[in-house]
């Protein structure tokens, strides 16, 4: 699978859609985060062949205040349903700010009239501290009371993991990796070593390397994705599927069938168990902590 996300919007360079059908039609799952603004983008993903379609998740980032300011809502929430009536699987996120906080319950009755569904909620972090905290002036209790009005499993899941340092083996790095894929260099995860680039030697594999018990980050603030999926083996029974799916008032679902059984499946099911991997990295880990 792959999962496409700009440093800005995803879907502004004009060539993404051509990208995203040839990952596609080589077989590949493709994830896209967008902001849900750019009507042709969407109109020309319309076009993509079914089978092609039913292998395709839209993340729509649901950014309400400004999509207000611009004008934009009546656009958002059109090419929700022009990706729903296409059968494109999609998921509607809101990363929450204090700003929004007075706008609660406009949101929900929009989101109920417009999708069927309530937004799920995501986490918003201060990337500019090192310890990456929530960007909230509220306490984390707080936080969790004013959010999870929305019931969603995501935020449900997320929460409790925020600010909690993972020690456990991660294979990030030989199950899961970071692209950029301007320069093609292949990350472990975020903060992970470099593994190589993908645009040098091309019919070369590349060398893996799980991440194991060094995690260089001071929690996991992306859980809900790298956990839920399987990097950290036998983490949670929850799937992926499990906290981006909706079902609307109407019966039908966010997830198309395909693609919802592709998000229930773990990592485990199509890697290799690495047990000698494994118990190097935990002899290292155990050496270590005994030093």
């Amino acid at each position: 699978m792959l999962n496409l996300c700009g440093g800005g919007e995803t879907l502004l360079p004009p060539e993404v859609p051509s990208i995203v059908k040839a990952c596609l039609e080589t077989g590949n799952y493709v994830t896209i985060v967008t902001n849900g603004t750019l009507t042709n983008r969407f109109e020309e993903i319309s076009t993509f062949p079914s089978e092609l379609k039913e292998r395709l998740f839209i993340k729509f980032s649901f950014q309400y205040l400004e999509l207000k300011r611009t004008n934009q809502l009546t656009s958002f929430i059109n090419n929700v349903k022009l990706m729903k009536d296409n059968k494109v699987s999609f998921s509607i996120e809101i990363t929450p700010n204090d700003e929004l906080v007075p706008f609660i319950e406009e949101i929900k009755n929009l989101s109920m009239d417009s999708f069927g569904a309530l937004p799920h909620i995501t986490i918003a972090r201060l990337n500019t501290d090192p310890e990456i905290p929530i960007l909230t002036k509220y306490s984390k209790e707080e936080y969790k009371k004013i959010w999870s009005t929305f019931g969603s499993p995501m935020f449900e899941f997320k929460l409790p993991l925020y600010n909690e340092k993972r020690t456990e083996f991660c294979h990030a790095g030989e199950w899961s990796f970071c692209t950029n894929i301007n320069t093609g260099e292949v990350n472990q995860c975020y903060r992970g070593d470099l593994l190589g680039n993908i645009y040098d030697n091309i019919d070369k594999p590349l060398k893996l390397k799980p991440i194991g018990h060094k995690c260089k980050e001071p929690h996991c603030y992306n859980a809900h994705s790298f956990l839920l999926f399987g990097d950290i083996e036998d983490f949670s029974y929850i799937t992926y599927a499990d906290i981006r799916n909706r079902v609307c008032t109407d019966g039908s679902e966010w997830l198309q069938p395909k693609m919802k059984e592709f998000l229930n499946s773990k990592l485990t099911e199509a890697n290799k168990k690495c047990f000698i991997t494994r118990l190097i990295g935990y002899f290292r880990h155990t050496k270590e902590e005994k030093a």
